[in-house]
């Protein structure tokens, strides 16, 4: 990267100027370069100096105050593998940005977090006057952060929001270089070389854009992730989240569209969504706050309209659904609840009755559909051995049958799935995380769909050639759950449909997917065509309905899917 004029050389062209503010300020006048080191030689190459406690003299412009010190940038030593500013811990903080100081000090590495710090302690400072900044241009992210810890930079790399949930609590947000970043096991086999590769892509393109002491960009906390930010101009440093550029000013914001409905072709359509905890209280406007979910009745009715909005969009037949109360089939039930909202323009929705359940965790899955345009052919099966109702929910498998046509030779089979969370909470033994990109639950995870897939062998409904898995599993598409069953002859609907980089979900600025739908090869052979609507995982917390946001935006954390197909 381009580097700026080392100090020894800029300031003879400055001597002048910054001779009567010395003169006024009585600071010292020895020459800059004498016994000074540079600073990239103090940092080196390695994330830790190899001067640690040793004493040295360096010289340059203050770039940024922090807590307990601030930042020194000289300008440069011509190597691109070592940052050419550091930390001056200085509780006084007696100087400001802008300013030239010589510093004298001993080389310690501080406590950032994650890392460490290269830091000049018990300083001695010297002020000689004012200066301008030198700058760094980031034309494409950069190999290592390290290289420019502590440095002024500009990022000329095309810069895109990838989350914005820490900017209530931390003032910050998470932004990737170039693209939007992946997860690592969304396209690559965990632990394998691949991943590692990802993840170090990931890192290399992550930065968080720190506001402490600046104007957020305007519109920013209600942008959706994939918006595009100008004008990052400022400093990087490091915490225990990662490294950070603190901007000079208020960056420019180029806010992302939200995008309309899918459509789907074909005569039959079928959609699934999280509802990310639809509690109803006690079904009377009464039992607020409920567990999870709408913590006041005014909140369950902003709820509800939400996800009518997503369910009368996607125009389906029949819905899957997840993360409903379990609270049976009454008239005071969430799933009725739903029901009775979306029936309220006089559609006919019904919902499957499964007598009870199915399980007992504090949510379950459930099926809606369109009894003007489907029927219920037989009893509904659902499993309960193994892992099912202690770990994973419950699955929920139902025939269905178009009302128009002969019903054996359109029937079809949706089964709704809920597999057990990422969450490390009580996991042991294989359970626990690995390390190589599933986190905790794998082994149940990929228990749950070895289970799945011989229970649905045996055909529990007795109308399965056609038949649809669709739900959270809780696992990207190349983690071990998901593999299993595309193993065993599960066809992915996105691929069969050719549909492009598919995602559900947005975790920790990276996109994935961990809502799947997955065809018998027979039911595979009728699709015509698959899509999602990314409603949710690209929406910020402020649109959601527990902070007022309008219209079916950020009903659930998962966006939701839609198939089409001819029968």
């Amino acid at each position: 990267m381009p580097l700026p004029l080392p100090l020894s050389r800029m300031a003879p062209l400055r001597s002048t100027l910054l001779l009567a503010p010395c003169l006024l300020l009585g600071c010292s006048t020895v020459p800059a370069t004498r016994d000074a080191m540079p600073i990239g030689a103090v940092q080196g190459r390695e994330a830790r100096s190899a001067l640690v406690g040793q004493a040295v003299t360096v010289h340059g412009i203050v770039s940024m105050r922090g807590d307990g010190g601030w930042y020194l940038q000289d300008g440069g030593d011509g190597d691109d593998a070592t940052s050419d500013a550091l930390f001056v811990q200085d509780p006084s903080a007696s100087v400001e940005p802008g300013d030239e100081a010589r510093v004298r000090g001993t080389v310690a590495e501080l406590d950032a977090g994650r890392a460490t710090r290269t830091a000049l302690i018990d300083a001695r400072v010297d002020r000689i006057g004012s200066s301008l900044l030198p700058t760094v241009a980031i034309g494409t992210a950069p190999a290592d952060w390290e290289r420019l810890e502590g440095m002024h930079v500009r990022v000329d790399a095309p810069v895109l929001l990838a989350d914005s949930g820490d900017l209530a609590r931390h003032g910050r947000v998470q932004v990737s270089l170039g693209e939007r970043a992946w997860q690592p096991t969304e396209r690559n086999e965990p632990g394998s070389d691949a991943y590692q590769a990802q993840v170090a892509d990931n890192a290399r393109r992550t930065l968080w854009l720190q506001a402490a002491d600046t104007a957020w960009p305007q519109g920013l906390p209600q942008a959706r992730a994939g918006s595009r930010i100008e004008g990052m101009v400022g400093v990087i440093d490091q915490d225990a989240k990662g490294y950070a550029l603190y901007p000079d000013a208020a960056p420019t914001l180029q806010p992302a569209p939200r995008p309309q409905p899918p459509t789907v072709p074909g005569t039959l359509r079928i959609a699934a969504l999280n509802l990310e905890n639809l509690f109803n209280g006690d079904g009377h406007g009464g039992g607020f706050p409920t567990p999870r979910g709408a913590r006041t009745p005014q909140e369950l009715s902003a709820q509800l309209t939400k996800h009518v909005a997503i369910i009368d969009a996607l125009d389906a037949d029949v819905v899957a659904l997840m993360e409903l109360e379990n609270d049976g089939y009454g008239p005071q039930s969430s799933i009725a609840a739903l029901v009775g909202a979306l029936d309220a323009d006089g559609r006919r929705w019904r919902f499957v009755d499964a007598g009870q359940g199915p399980g007992d965790n504090a949510i379950r899955v459930g099926l809606i559909y369109r009894a003007d345009r489907v029927r219920t052919l037989g009893k509904p099966a659902t499993l309960n051995e193994g892992p099912f109702g202690e770990h994973s929910r419950v699955p929920l498998a139902q025939a269905f049958v178009p009302l128009k046509g002969r019903a054996k030779d359109r029937a079809f089979v949706v089964v709704a799935n809920h597999f057990k969370s990422k969450g490390c909470s009580g996991a042991e033994g294989a359970d626990r995380d690995q390390r190589d990109g599933a986190a905790c639950w794998n082994a149940t995870r990929t228990d749950s769909a070895r289970r799945l897939d011989a229970w649905l062998a045996s055909d529990p409904t007795g109308h399965g050639a056609r038949t649809l898995i669709v739900g959270d599993l809780n696992a990207y598409a190349q983690e071990q759950p998901v593999r299993t069953l595309r193993d065993a002859g599960w066809r992915d609907a996105f691929a069969v449909a050719g549909a492009e980089s598919p995602y559900s979900y947005v975790y920790d600025g990276q996109l994935g997917r961990l809502d799947h739908a997955l065809l018998s090869p027979a039911f595979a052979q009728r699709l015509r065509g698959a899509a999602e609507w990314h409603v949710n995982a690209d929406e910020p917390d402020a649109s959601g309905y527990r902070a007022g946001g309008a219209g079916p935006w950020r009903s659930s954390d998962h966006d939701p899917l839609v198939l089409g197909f001819d029968l």
